[in-house]
């Protein structure tokens, strides 16, 4: 997948804003991750009078995935929990974008023992954006 230089990586859905949303709420669910927010940020501007395309961020993690890396690299606590952004562009196409796991290790110094522990936001949107 491809990252741009400033670390976010993004990847076509096969579904809709909602549906993919949806999907990956299912997916946390199922794989026991906290969802801590989903933000509606098209929501948010339509009660506002605003008009943008859907666009939805869901903040989630594990805090015992989190806690080392956070103990290991406090400055990392400003990036967790980790976020996937879904949203639409102007075509009407979903993507799923994400900060990479090696950016946050550079960004923060993050040991390679505990980059695992940030990397699932990738392998959670693949599932939730394929067919």
């Amino acid at each position: 997948m491809p990252e741009s230089d400033n670390g976010i990586v993004s990847q076509r859905s096969q579904h809709t804003v909602d549906e993919t949303v949806e999907r990956l709420r299912k997916i946390l669910e199922a794989r026991g991750v906290m969802l801590f927010a989903l933000v509606d940020h098209s929501g948010e501007a339509k009660k506002a009078g605003l008009q943008m395309p859907p666009t939805k961020l869901l903040i989630f993690g594990n805090p015992a995935a989190g806690t080392p890396v956070m103990l290991a690299a406090p400055s990392i606590a400003i990036d967790l929990p980790l976020k996937i952004l879904v949203w639409e562009d102007a075509q009407g196409a979903a993507w799923l974008s994400w900060n990479s796991p090696e950016y946050l290790q550079r960004r923060h110094g993050v040991p390679e023992e505990l980059v695992k522990n940030i990397g699932v936001a990738g392998a959670l949107a693949a599932k939730a954006g394929e067919a």
